[in-house]
């Protein structure tokens, strides 16, 4: 489970990647210590090796996390739970070997992120749930509708804005859920007195898919805030993250879920025991690989062509649904994938030229941006 730094919404799974969802303040000195070291490659390949490191890991960790929960699984806290540990370790050893750096434990600055860390089990328990039950596809499209929440939830609390360009691919990321859902939510509507198990599951998981997107939108707002005051940097973050989640994470683990013999067989049968505990570890490695490869690529390009290629992976990402566990191309899925393609691409461009459209704030913004000029004003 690792965090992530990006402007713009980027697909989520089991882990925490708030993928572009989240504008931080850039600090010059990097976290990442191996790109550093980069130095005797071309330069189309020293640009080229982050971007397709992030593509790939992104697309690693969401099938791995798909495998994992596909089926009846019924332990999710504990997957999570392995995730966190594995992520601690590797942290642990490419610090040891000198590739990356964060901050040390601190106790005081522990308390003031645990907030945080609760809205961040909130964020990955749901979204673990929407990919159980959705296919890979349709989870992607919904998740591009928390980067709406996200954004007027900046125009009201943080003196954000938003563009022409922007409310137009926030239509288009509306609309592409509308026609991924469609078939489903009308179909289950259609027979509401005779839903068959199938139904009612494709319900369930859009329940936890909006569930998901309302306290992925929380942790963000409220991280964005509390983020500009501990001055984390990339790992930093990580490493709270994952840290202080453990506990969050095992104690439900241990008090809700069955940890009977016959469901440690049910959830890991004889035959699928083995690949799915390494499954399990792997989607731990996944995560970690996830956020040392985005900070890479954040830091050797910009912040503008890193969520320029969060858009673009979205497309990759709903395929390999289809690619690998037979998630049905329909008409009306491959054109809601094709639609939100398009509104990641006219939502990157919004955030790269923010004066080229006209805006729009709200009051309470306007005030905050009021009162922002007017501290720089006073004498220090």
């Amino acid at each position: 489970m690792g965090f992530v730094r990006q402007e713009k919404g980027q697909s989520i799974t089991l882990t925490v990647n708030t993928g572009n969802l989240l504008e931080l303040p850039n600090n010059n000195q990097s976290s990442v210590v191996a790109s550093n070291k980069v130095s005797s490659v071309s330069p189309a390949v020293k640009a080229g090796l982050p971007i397709f490191s992030y593509c790939i890991a992104s697309i690693v960790m969401t099938v791995t996390n798909k495998y994992v929960v596909s089926g009846d699984f019924n332990m999710v806290f504990l997957l999570l739970t392995v995730q966190s540990i594995v992520t601690i370790l590797f942290l642990q050893a490419f610090k040891f070997l000198n590739l990356i750096k964060y901050r040390e434990y601190n106790h005081e600055e522990a308390k003031k992120w645990y907030p945080i860390v609760i809205f961040l089990v909130a964020m990955i328990y749901t979204g673990s749930k929407a990919l159980q039950y959705l296919p890979i596809p349709v989870y992607t499209i919904f998740k591009n509708l928390t980067i709406i929440l996200i954004a007027y939830g900046e125009v009201l609390w943080f003196g954000g804005s938003v563009s022409s360009l922007m409310m137009l691919s926030f239509a288009l990321m509306t609309l592409s859920s509308v026609i991924a859902g469609w078939n489903d939510v009308f179909n289950a509507l259609d027979s509401v007195l005779n839903v068959t198990l199938a139904e009612a599951k494709i319900i369930v998981g859009y329940f936890w898919m909006a569930v998901n997107c309302l306290s992925s939108a929380a942790f963000v707002l409220y991280m964005r805030k509390r983020i500009k005051l501990t001055n984390f940097k990339d790992f930093d973050t990580v490493y709270y993250n994952n840290l202080l989640s453990i506990p969050l994470l095992l104690l439900p683990s241990l008090l809700l879920e069955n940890w009977s013999i016959e469901n440690l067989e049910f959830n890991f049968p004889p035959e699928e025991r083995q690949a799915r505990i390494w499954a399990m570890i792997f989607s731990g490695v996944s995560a970690f690989g996830m956020s040392y490869a985005s900070a890479w690529c954040v830091r050797t390009t910009s912040s503008t062509t890193y969520s320029m290629v969060g858009s673009l992976n979205k497309l990759p990402i709903a395929i390999s649904g289809i690619v690998f566990f037979g998630d049905k191309a329909t008409f009306g899925n491959v054109t809601a994938i094709f639609m939100g393609f398009v509104a990641g691409i006219v939502y990157s461009y919004a955030k790269a030229f923010p004066k080229s459209a006209i805006t729009v704030t709200s009051a309470s913004s306007q005030s905050y941006m009021d009162a922002s000029k007017d501290n720089e004003k006073l004498p220090s």
